[in-house]
């Protein structure tokens, strides 16, 4: 399956802007940036991630949400 027609794997609908690179559990990499938003503001954020979309949509927003000063990384090829 192509990366445009996958779903988030937590909401089942919302087209993917990033994926965990790292994931505590498998069956959930893939998240739409309203799912990726709500994990920043929940304090959850994905800390080793590939930008899926081509621009810096999860970068961005853990720019304007995130209130952790840790090191996130982006995971290249």
């Amino acid at each position: 399956m192509g990366a445009h027609r996958r779903k988030c794997d937590w909401c089942g609908s919302g087209t993917p802007i990033v994926r965990d690179m790292e994931p505590v559990n498998h069956d959930y990499q893939y998240w739409c940036e309203e799912c990726a938003r709500a994990l920043i503001i929940k304090g959850d954020p994905i800390e080793t991630y590939r930008e899926l979309e081509g621009e810096p949509i999860y970068a961005r927003l853990l720019d304007e949400h995130c209130t952790l000063k840790r090191f996130y990384s982006f995971a290249t090829a």
